[in-house]
């Protein structure tokens, strides 16, 4: 299986936010759209807003945590964006995995989730 990689580039996080599909809910916001390869590339937003680099980074760690650990299950060849809200901050790791877990299967980004 090859693994997901990184997305980086400013102008690929813009693309993904204007022409991508999304789903949101209290704590996250999930955007993702084709990427014409065999491989999925992930992208997390945690902004200044939410918190000193700690918090900032202890969230981002769990997020990348969630998507590694259920990787196998999502369909390839997406662009994912994971924009954490204000209210993630304070939730469980566990509410965080239901919350991801729910929009990746609102926009049918699971496997055998047709």
């Amino acid at each position: 299986m090859e693994f997901s990689k990184s997305l980086k580039l400013n102008h690929l996080f813009r693309r993904l936010y204007r022409k991508g599909q999304s789903a949101a809910n209290g704590y996250l916001v999930l955007y993702c759209r084709r990427n014409g390869s065999q491989t999925n590339r992930i992208g997390l937003t945690v902004s200044a807003k939410l918190g000193h680099a700690v918090v900032r980074n202890k969230l981002r760690r769990r997020l990348r945590e969630i998507y590694r650990l259920h990787e196998g299950s999502f369909c390839r060849g997406y662009d994912i964006v994971v924009v954490a809200r204000s209210r993630a901050v304070s939730a469980s790791y566990q509410q965080l995995e239901r919350s991801y877990l729910a929009l990746a299967k609102k926009l049918h980004l699971l496997e055998g989730d047709v």
